[in-house]
């Protein structure tokens, strides 16, 4: 025998390559959802609304209280689905069930129970989509390409397992992002994805209104921890009061618990953080046994500690510490999160920083305190309203004053109903000036909507060296103005 056929004898067997390369077959969703498939077929990708669907995806044909996929199954077929899960016979590939939306429940948990790869599950009341993009990234780098994700903001009952039906078999890592509105919506999603690593990335007083105190938000955070498999590991923030709230949940469920953080106790303890030269930060953390530097690409304090939560998060998960440190390095903003615009204004560019998908009070706070970080000619806000804060909501509006005039806004626009209470406190501010901090307090306008905010930035004027930043909750419609300006810069 020939020293090659010895070494291809050789070759080490990987279990992983008996998995199938496609992502579902007709045989495999049947013996899933218990449905009768009409064709043999392959899919590459699920999808749920027939506006996304891309060609080889499998189309799930799900019913709602006001909508029924039903009615645009030939619009998906139309762009690229190759079948559909559908509860009635149709003229198309598919495989027919008694429930869409139980079948979309049976393919998830089939792919999660077929996929023996690492499943890290995200939550917090800030950060979780860019925590879990940066997860994705480290881990992507560091098995190249055997890293899944779930996609945007799929975080809630649809999104999550939609998020797990595409979990291909051979993947060596899933990382999934958790939400909620409501008390007990996030146990049933760890239950769903049976996490190895359950991640909470900060307690803040998002959704509020619905959950009632912020006892109440953390302690429904903490319930990802029911879903933990088993030898699990939960990643806590140290510096929040509610930390001892939470790690005693972790350790009513006897799982293995990592803090991250300022605190002297924390578990991966930031030693040092110094303002890099691209706006981000130089990082030195503590983990114990070793200490790592490494670059943040994303400005202000709150990525310097969302990076903290990675780097717990991916030690926890077995996974390479070193390919985590190149991915926050080189990791940019995402839209609506974090986006950076070089924007077309009379003498040159003004950045535009698009935080218009989120707001709560915490975020808000972080995102002003890194614009008034930025070099700039002038710096500009333009602030939409924070949702769910319910009769919290002019207090916690009206604080935003403070925060604005600690980062020396030069002009400031609020967007919405809610911001009248912030538009209030900023009026009031204006004949006492020398007794506000730094004695700096804006100009400002008040809009009802987007549309009013376009013509008042517009009206403004940008110019050369100016710093913009866009944030508000998403249903204020701010992505609206960073489209206008955006498409007119380029």
């Amino acid at each position: 025998m020939s020293a090659v056929h010895a070494m291809l004898r050789a070759w080490p067997v990987n279990p992983r390559d008996t998995l199938p390369l496609a992502l579902w077959d007709s045989v495999a969703i049947a013996a899933a959802t218990g449905g009768t498939s009409s064709h043999a077929f392959q899919a590459s990708g699920v999808e749920m609304d027939s506006r996304d669907v891309r060609p080889g995806d499998l189309f799930v044909a799900l019913k709602g209280e006001a909508m029924d996929g039903h009615k645009f199954i030939a619009a998906a077929f139309a762009k690229g689905a190759v079948a559909a899960i559908v509860d009635r016979p149709v003229d198309f590939p598919h495989v027919l069930v008694k429930d869409t939306t139980k079948a979309l429940l049976d393919l998830a948990n089939a792919a999660r129970k077929r996929c023996e790869g690492v499943r890290i599950a995200v939550t917090g009341s800030v950060g979780k989509t860019g925590v879990k993009e940066a997860i994705f990234n480290s881990l992507d780098r560091a098995s190249r390409g055997a890293a899944h994700r779930s996609v945007r903001s799929y975080n809630n009952h649809v999104g999550v397992p939609l998020s797990l039906a595409r979990l291909p078999a051979r993947a060596e890592y899933g990382v999934f992002e958790m939400g909620m509105n409501h008390a007990g919506e996030i146990a049933p999603l760890a239950d769903h994805v049976r996490p190895n690593v359950a991640v909470i990335t900060t307690i803040a007083p998002a959704h509020i209104e619905n959950l009632g105190s912020m006892e109440a938000i953390a302690d429904e955070k903490a319930q990802i921890f029911t879903g933990l498999a088993e030898g699990g590991t939960a990643v806590i923030p140290a510096d929040s009061e509610y930390t001892p709230r939470m790690v005693e949940h972790a350790h009513k469920l006897g799982v293995k618990v990592i803090t991250f953080g300022r605190s002297a106790d924390a578990d991966v303890r930031l030693l040092d953080a110094i303002p890099s030269a691209n706006g981000g930060s130089l990082v030195t953390a503590d983990l114990g046994d070793k200490r790592l530097c490494y670059s943040v690409a994303e400005p202000g304090e709150h990525w310097i500690a969302n990076s903290l939560a990675v780097m717990a998060a991916i030690r926890a998960a077995g996974g390479d510490l070193a390919s985590a440190g190149l991915a926050l390095a080189e990791m940019g903003g995402l839209k609506g999160r974090g986006a950076r615009f070089n924007i077309a204004v009379p003498g040159g560019k003004a950045l535009l920083v698009d935080e218009s998908y989120n707001a709560n009070p915490a975020s808000m706070r972080a995102t002003l305190r890194a614009l008034g970080q930025t070099p700039a000619h002038r710096r500009v806000t333009v602030l939409g309203s924070m949702m769910e804060l319910g009769d919290f909501g002019p207090k916690f509006h009206r604080q935003l004053a403070e925060p604005i005039m600690d980062a020396k806004i030069d002009h400031v626009i609020l967007v919405g109903e809610e911001m009248r209470a912030l538009a209030s406190a900023l009026s009031g501010q204006l004949g006492k000036a020398s007794s506000a901090p730094l004695g700096i307090v804006p100009s400002f306008e008040h809009c009802e909507g987007a549309a009013e905010a376009i013509l008042a930035l517009e009206e403004f004027g940008l110019t050369h060296g100016d710093a913009v930043l866009v944030k508000g909750s998403n249903s204020v419609g701010l992505g609206r103005l960073v489209t206008h300006f955006t498409n007119a810069s380029a």
